[in-house]
């Protein structure tokens, strides 16, 4: 066993007090101190082209990964090892008044001693075996474990077996911008040293599944993650003459009522169901105050996913807008009518009907009926709109489909179904080949070594629940599911692109090995000591071993 608990703390410490929130200039700071620490062990002052700070691609900030590996003397092999984890972390303005505190363990643990705190949080505190801050469970103290590992076999490369690599990528809390960059560079590793990869191990955190649950979860594969979205519209009139049109928001509110919190939404596969989708964004596309209803509404829920394909997800979804759509114009007849009774006014046969396309569906339609003068149109349109750099693809991608609307001949009121932000592709790792069924076996070895001399129950499950840079080290989607992707996201090419092929160069089976503890992205995050520090990389390092066993 690696003795390994205060090296592990002391790397997790030092890296919390650097502040690296995502898409802040700390990103670069804990960069440059990463890459000056591995810089500095012998290893790579004798091999300083083995540790290289890479700067991100298509980017709109400078922010850099650090990928630096050792080669194994053992029994000189080609098999290669991929360890990964970010260096970003959420913001702190959660910590409100103790914000100042948060990249800070020791000083916040001193702190959190006055305040009034939740009871498993105080017993934690009290316990001496939790490190609280911002970024100690998700994920510095991963991080630091894999750390610890690069030294150790940089320090006793004669024990090494094969090759190891350590990716710590930046940008994983927003747009995955660090793992998409390093998958080139991998490549050109590859190619070079001719680094044949078997398998890639992930560190972000772990956490109970349930209140009371002592498990420490190990796994195997990671949920996918989408972002569909809807584009409403409905038919203006003035409020004093509210049934003559349709208020869009009326249909986003049963849309919201039909997907939220919808259990036929939850995908289950090998076992293992998600969690359904839920709204993150409502709202109508009115600039500014009016008396007259909204001409269009945008509504976007996230959606994981374990086996369907992002194409039977954009079916699924076109199925629940049409039952939303009918719902909705149900009720707007029976109020209409209720309303027409008690003011004596007479009631109109309402002409609306459930509408609802994907925006792949709308593009061809006006594809065919406007040709090449549609296409000029919205290249230029989305030319201009990059200067607006306020956008995400969220909104940039609203912002396309509303003028792609425009062209429609047809304006009665319509629901269009689209994707607006990067999908991170599902991962399942089932031993469906050699590569996977030996990453599986690897880790039950390990986990067989490691559990009887620790207390808690060591679990392997086989989605990672949370969404994380895991989904872009191998495809599990084929070429007709990632093509509804880039067909139905409106802002694809422009705001937006994933090289798929480059995940498919790399194409690896990847699990996850994490720390363990509570409330990440919250304002008691904290990792558990023993597990994190001595377990985690423990276990990871069994993993190796085995797998590079020629």
């Amino acid at each position: 066993m690696l003795n390994c608990r205060e090296e592990i703390y002391f790397l997790t410490n030092q890296h919390v007090n650097i502040e690296s929130i995502v898409n802040t200039e700390g990103e670069k700071e804990i960069s440059q101190a990463i890459h000056t620490l591995i810089a500095s062990y012998p290893y790579f002052r004798t091999n300083p082209d083995y540790c290289i700070r890479q700067q991100t691609l298509n980017d709109d900030r400078e922010r850099y990964n650090v990928v630096a590996f050792v080669k194994g003397t053992k029994n000189q092999s080609n098999k290669t090892v991929i360890l990964m984890g970010h260096l970003d972390t959420v913001g702190i303005d959660d910590f409100n008044h103790l914000k100042e505190k948060a990249c800070f363990p020791e000083e916040l643990r001193e702190a959190l001693k006055e305040e009034q705190l939740p009871n498993v949080v105080a017993q934690h505190l009290q316990s001496e075996q939790y490190m609280f801050g911002r970024g100690v469970l998700d994920m510095k103290s991963g991080v630091a474990s894999h750390l610890y590992l690069l030294k150790y076999y940089a320090e006793h490369p004669e024990e090494l077996e094969g090759n190891l690599v350590v990716v710590v990528e930046c940008d994983e809390e927003d747009s995955s911008h660090g793992i998409l960059s390093s998958l080139p560079l991998l490549k050109q590793l590859k190619d070079v040293h001719k680094f044949e990869y078997v398998g890639a191990i992930n560190a972000d955190f772990v956490s109970p599944r349930y209140e009371g649950d002592p498990n420490r979860y190990i796994y195997k594969g990671t949920v996918g993650k989408l972002l569909p979205s809807f584009f409403i519209t409905g038919s203006e009139t003035h409020v004093g003459s509210c049934f003559e049109g349709l208020d869009p928001n009326f249909i986003a509110a049963e849309l919201t009522k039909q997907i939220n919190y919808n259990p036929e939404l939850c995908n289950e596969a090998f076992g293992e169901t998600t969690v359904p989708p839920v709204s993150l964004k409502q709202m109508d596309l009115k600039p500014s105050y009016t008396v007259q209803t909204a001409l269009s509404a945008y509504v976007y829920f996230n959606f994981f996913i374990h086996s369907w394909s992002p194409k039977e997800v954009l079916e699924k979804l076109k199925g629940q807008a049409e039952l939303a759509f009918s719902n909705a114009l149900e009720a707007f007849k029976a109020r209409y009518k209720q309303f027409s009774e008690i003011s004596n006014q007479p009631y109109l046969e309402v002409a609306w009907r459930s509408r609802v396309m994907t925006y792949e569906e709308m593009d061809q339609m006006l594809l065919a009926k406007h040709g090449d003068a549609y296409v000029a149109h919205m290249a230029k349109f989305k030319q201009e709109l990059l200067l607006d750099t306020s956008l995400d693809t969220r909104m940039f991608s609203a912002k396309v489909v509303e003028e792609a609307w425009k062209w429609m001949a047809d304006k009665s009121p319509a629901i269009i179904v689209f994707y607006s932000s990067l999908y991170s592709p599902r991962i399942e790792v089932t031993g469906k080949d050699e590569l996977e069924r030996n990453l599986i076996a690897s880790l039950d070895f390990a986990v067989s070594k490691i559990q009887p001399s620790y207390e808690h129950p060591i679990v392997t499950r086989n989605f990672f629940p949370f969404i994380s840079d895991m989904s872009f080290v191998a495809l599990s989607d084929d070429e007709e599911g990632i093509n509804a992707v880039s067909s139905n996201t409106p802002c694809w090419g422009s705001k937006l692109f994933v090289n798929y092929q480059d995940i498919r160069d790399i194409n690896v089976p990847v699990i996850n090995i994490g720390p363990y503890g509570f409330d990440a992205h919250k304002q008691y995050e904290r990792v558990e000591l023993s597990y994190s520090f001595e377990v985690v990389p423990n276990l990871t390092n069994e993993v190796i071993k085995n797998l590079l066993k020629s």
